[in-house]
C-alpha cells in the first residue's frame, strides 16, 4: 500500500502582505482538499515571515503575523533573521507566545536564563496511518547581532549531526525547514543523505520543480509570497520507505482572494496607524529630500550618527529617506513610510586609506546611482553619500565627474596611517559596495535600534518647527 504526504509552505514572505489573501486562500483550499480525501497534510512557513518595513509588523512588532498565521492554520514555522535580529529580546521572546503552531529553530538558544517556551529543537508528528515524521528547523547565523540581542544561534551542521541521527531512528520522514540559502541547503543534502526534504528559503531562490541531491529533494518558493509551494511526499507501507518525492510552486497573484483576509489586513491596518500616530514634530513647512544634493536633514542625521555612536566620524546615503517630510504633524507613521528600512547603525575600524578610498567610491555614479535590492536597505537608489567629522573637498573633471581634492579631520589633512571610528548603515558591512567597511575587522553593531530611530530623534532635537 502506498500513502501520498502533503507539505504546503511559505517562505520570505517579509511582510508583504498584497498577495496574503490569495496565498490564504490557497493553503486553506489544499488542507481543506487533503483532508477531504483522507490524505496527510501539514503547512510551513520557512521564515522571514516578519519585516518590520511594513507599518503592521512595526506597530504590532510581529505578533500581527503571528495572528495571520494562525488564521491560515499553519502547523510548524521556524525563524528567520528578520525575526531573529530586528527586535529586542523580549520582543522575539515573546513574539510566538500566542502561536497555534509550533515553532522548530533548533539552533536558536536564548542568553538569558530562560529559553521561550514555544522555542522548540526539533518535534516528530504522525499520520493516521503511522508514518512518523521528524522536523527541523534551522536560521542563518548572524551571531554579530544575535549575541548583542542574548541570542546565540549554533552551527548548523553541528545541529544536523546529532538530530538527523536522533531523528533516523525514531522517524520515517526527516524534513528540514531551512532559512540558511541555496548553497547551503545544497551542501547538507550532500552531507546528509537521510534528510528527505529541505523547504529552503533566506536567498530567495525559487526553484519550481525542486532540485534532487543524492537522496534529498530541495525547494523553496522566491520571495514575497508571489509563489507558494508544495511538497508531496509517497510513502510504501509494504517496503517501509519512501518510494518517491516531487515538489512544486504555484503562482498567487491571480488566485481568489480570501475575504476574510483582507479585512483583517484592513483592520490591521487602522490599527497600526493608530498605534504609529505619536506625534514627533510639528512642522511649518515641509523638509525635502533630495537623493543626489547635499540637504540638511541628511547632514543633521549624520551628525546624530556621529554623536550617538560617540564615533569619530560618520557616513550616510541620501537613499536612506524616501520622501519628502511633510508640513504639519510629523508622526512615527510618517518616520516608518520615510524610513522604513531595518538597518541598524554600525561603527567600523578604517585606517586614513581606507577611508580616503571609501570617500572616493561614494562619488561614483557607479555607487549614487546604484538600485540596491537587500542588505536591508528597501528603498530604491543609494544615492549622495553625506559626511559628518570630516571635511571633503571636491572638484570637477572636465568629463563632468567629480572628485575628491582632499579631506580634512579635525581641521588637518586626513592621516592616512590614523586609525578612525567610522558610524555608517550596516548596510556597508556587508557585500562588496564599499569592500574597506566590509573587510574591518572591527564591526560594532547597535541594537535593536534602527536608523528610523536616529531620524526621529534628530527631528525632535534637532530640527525646530519653523525649519
Amino acid at each position: 500500500m502506498q500513502e501520498k504526504v502533503y507539505i504546503y509552505y511559505t517562505n520570505d514572505l517579509h511582510s508583504n502582505f498584497d498577495n496574503w489573501p490569495q496565498v490564504t486562500g490557497f493553503l486553506k483550499n489544499a488542507r481543506e482538499a487533503r483532508e477531504a480525501e483522507n490524505q496527510a497534510c501539514w503547512l510551513l512557513d520557512i521564515g522571514d515571515h516578519v519585516d518590520r518595513v511594513h507599518p503592521i509588523a512595526e506597530a504590532f512588532m510581529g505578533k500581527a503575523n503571528v495572528q495571520l498565521m494562525n488564521d491560515v492554520g499553519y502547523d510548524f514555522a521556524t525563524i528567520g533573521n528578520n525575526e531573529g535580529i530586528t527586535m529586542a529580546h523580549e520582543d522575539l521572546h515573546h513574539l510566538y507566545d500566542d502561536a497555534d503552531f509550533q515553532v522548530v529553530c533548533t539552533n536558536l538558544h536564548s542568553l538569558t536564563d530562560d529559553a521561550p517556551g514555544w522555542l522548540h529543537s526539533a518535534v516528530q508528528t504522525q499520520t493516521e496511518s503511522g508514518i512518523k515524521v521528524g522536523i527541523i528547523g534551522l536560521t542563518a547565523p548572524f551571531n554579530a547581532f544575535y549575541e548583542l540581542l542574548d541570542w546565540h544561534i549554533s552551527a548548523p551542521m553541528q545541529e544536523l549531526e546529532r538530530h538527523v541521527a536522533e531523528l533516523k531512528e525514531t522517524t520515517d520522514i526527516i524534513i528540514l525547514m531551512s532559512h540558511l540559502g541555496l548553497t547551503e541547503d545544497q551542501e547538507i543534502a550532500r552531507r546528509f543523505k537521510d534528510i528527505d526534504v529541505i523547504i529552503g528559503g533566506h536567498t530567495h531562490h525559487l526553484l519550481r520543480s525542486g532540485e534532487t541531491i543524492n537522496n534529498t529533494i530541495i525547494t523553496a518558493a522566491g520571495k514575497h509570497c508571489a509563489h507558494a509551494g508544495e511538497v508531496v511526499v509517497t510513502w510504501d507501507h509494504n517496503r517501509k520507505q519512501v518510494i518517491d518525492k516531487k515538489a512544486d510552486v504555484y503562482e498567487m497573484a491571480t488566485l481568489a482572494k480570501d475575504l476574510n483576509t483582507e479585512q483583517t489586513l484592513n483592520e490591521l491596518m487602522k490599527k497600526a496607524d493608530d498605534m504609529l500616530g505619536e506625534p514627533i514634530i510639528e512642522l511649518k513647512t515641509p523638509i525635502h529630500v533630495k537623493w543626489f544634493q547635499h540637504t540638511e536633514i541628511m547632514a543633521k542625521l549624520t551628525e546624530t550618527l556621529k554623536e550617538w555612536t560617540e564615533a569619530d566620524a560618520a557616513l550616510l546615503n541620501s537613499g536612506l529617506l524616501l520622501d519628502q517630510i511633510p508640513a504639519g504633524e510629523v508622526t512615527l507613521k510618517d518616520i516608518h513610510r520615510i524610513c522604513p528600512h531595518p538597518i541598524n547603525p554600525c561603527v567600523v575600524e578604517l585606517d586614513g586609506d581606507e577611508l580616503t578610498e571609501i570617500v572616493r567610491a561614494s562619488l561614483t555614479k557607479d555607487l549614487t546611482e546604484l538600485k540596491l535590492k537587500g542588505f536591508g536597505f528597501r528603498g530604491e537608489i543609494i544615492g549622495k553619500m553625506i559626511f559628518a567629522g570630516i571635511d571633503v573637498k571636491t572638484s570637477w573633471h572636465d568629463d563632468g565627474t567629480e572628485y575628491v581634492k582632499a579631506i580634512y579631520y579635525n581641521g588637518s589633512p586626513l592621516d592616512t596611517e590614523q586609525l578612525f571610528r567610522v558610524a555608517t548603515a550596516d548596510t556597508f558591512t556587508f557585500g562588496r559596495l564599499l569592500p574597506e567597511i566590509a573587510k574591518s575587522e572591527v564591526k560594532d553593531y547597535f541594537v535593536p535600534e534602527f536608523l528610523r530611530d536616529l531620524l526621529a530623534y534628530t527631528l525632535r532635537y534637532k530640527i525646530t518647527s519653523a525649519d
